[in-house]
């Protein structure tokens, strides 16, 4: 596994939703829960594979020493 860059959260409500970015990898890990029972699910992604309105979320919720590595893996305008 690469070197992590940063892990992004955007869960809006008690259920988790966090993406993390690993250098020089065109995949991304998210961790998220469906429900109570059924917590920390993870899957493996791939840019094109995160909406739009992810992406818009998950740039503006980015630190900004990480925003530009962030935006360029992600293919974000």
């Amino acid at each position: 596994m690469e070197k992590e860059i940063c892990t992004i959260s955007i869960a809006s409500t008690w259920l988790g939703d966090a993406y993390t970015f690993y250098e020089d990898e065109r995949r991304i890990k998210r961790v998220y829960d469906n429900h109570s029972l059924n917590a920390n699910r993870t899957e493996w992604l791939e840019p094109h594979q995160i909406s739009k309105q992810i992406k818009d979320k998950l740039v503006k919720s980015c630190p900004e020493e990480f925003k530009e590595q962030v935006m360029h893996i992600l293919d974000y305008p």
